[in-house]
């Protein structure tokens, strides 16, 4: 029991030590990164809806030219 709370121990303080090595952003670079991440999401979204749109075009054109 003791090794298993030494190990959890020391693995804690490590994950503590590597946290405060973590550069946190400021509230201006936060709002420009969540920024980019909104605007890259939206299209993304885009991108995709515009394949999906242009692929259910195709296939309702190809069977309507075999039905």
């Amino acid at each position: 029991m003791k090794l298993w709370l030494g190990n959890t121990r020391e693995y804690f303080a490590s994950v503590w030590s590597e946290l405060k090595k973590v550069h946190w952003p400021d509230r201006r670079q936060l709002t420009a990164y969540t920024g980019v991440v909104l605007f890259t999401v939206a299209l993304v979204a885009l991108i995709i809806w515009l394949f999906d749109k242009g692929l259910s075009f195709l296939l309702t054109a190809l069977m309507k030219a075999f039905a």
